[in-house]
């Protein structure tokens, strides 16, 4: 392949330097038009790029496929912690978001346990329920709300008095931020209600984000890269690796990007079961 170990490393953060800015379409405008695309593709070509490997999300996905059809070998790697990303089981990231939010759901439940509080804790997951649904279940949280399925503010109200009610000492409703309710609202309309429980409200952020990476993340992303690399070096590219049963297979950049990735609401149906 020639220069084959210089696209070992071209990931986003190399095409950055090799661009001098950003490419990603969600961080740069300028591609998403032609002459931004064209000028990429310039600096690539001066920076002795033969192939791109590119991890990222929904945004990334795009941006591979938009070379792709200009002639660049591009491989996609989903990472991205909404698991959002059509054509893969679960994307690099999202495993490590969710221990995430397990270990400080855990935390919060030994305060609000002690002061009879219900918490409201709002998760990341842009438009998709995934990370909510799956901490409600995991966490044993006493509602889940999740922007596939809109709730009134009225029947949390009644979901969190009946469990006071019911004798327990502490209620967990875990909020996903694309929910139709936001989270401060909600918590101001809980405390006006008088459901029995004093609600607090923790925003848990950017903080999915970091941290150091769960040991299923660190194998997942060596599989897929490995995988990335073989491909792009049997002369397979413009496609995306995923996550399919136990195997990694590849999946068109094309389907990809035309395909939104849904969550499994029978998870959903689980969460409100475990919650009784």
């Amino acid at each position: 392949m020639g220069n084959s170990v210089r696209w070992a490393r071209a990931t986003w953060a190399g095409f950055y330097n090799a661009a001098g800015r950003s490419c990603r379409p969600a961080a740069s405008k300028r591609f998403m038009e032609p002459t931004g695309q064209r000028e990429a593709i310039r600096k690539m070509n001066e920076a002795g790029m033969d192939a791109l490997i590119v991890l990222g999300g929904e945004g990334s996905m795009n941006g591979a496929h938009v070379l792709s059809r200009q002639g660049i070998k591009v491989i996609g790697i989903p990472g991205s912690i909404d698991n959002d990303i059509w054509g893969t089981n679960i994307a690099i990231g999202t495993d490590t978001a969710m221990n995430t939010i397990m270990d400080a759901v855990d935390k919060l439940r030994d305060t609000a346990s002690s002061h009879q509080r219900a918490f409201l804790v709002e998760t990341m997951g842009r438009n998709s329920g995934y990370l909510a649904v799956m901490a409600g279940i995991v966490c044993g949280a006493e509602m889940t709300l999740i922007p596939e399925v809109p709730i009134t503010v009225d029947e949390v109200a009644a979901a969190v008095e009946d469990a006071y009610k019911r004798g327990k000492n502490h209620a967990i409703i875990i909020n996903a931020e694309g929910s139709n309710i936001r989270t401060a609202d909600l918590a101001q309309r809980l405390d006006e209600l008088d459901i029995g429980f004093k609600t607090r409200v923790t925003i848990l952020g950017h903080i999915q984000r970091g941290g150091s990476p769960t040991a299923y993340d660190r194998l997942l992303a060596s599989r897929m890269g490995v995988k990335a690399v073989e491909a792009l070096i049997a002369g397979t590219h413009g496609v995306m690796t995923g996550l399919k049963g136990k195997g990694i297979d590849f999946i068109p950049l094309a389907d990809v990007i035309g395909n939104k990735r849904k969550i499994n609401m029978e998870y959903f149906h689980m969460a409100k079961v475990l919650a009784r």
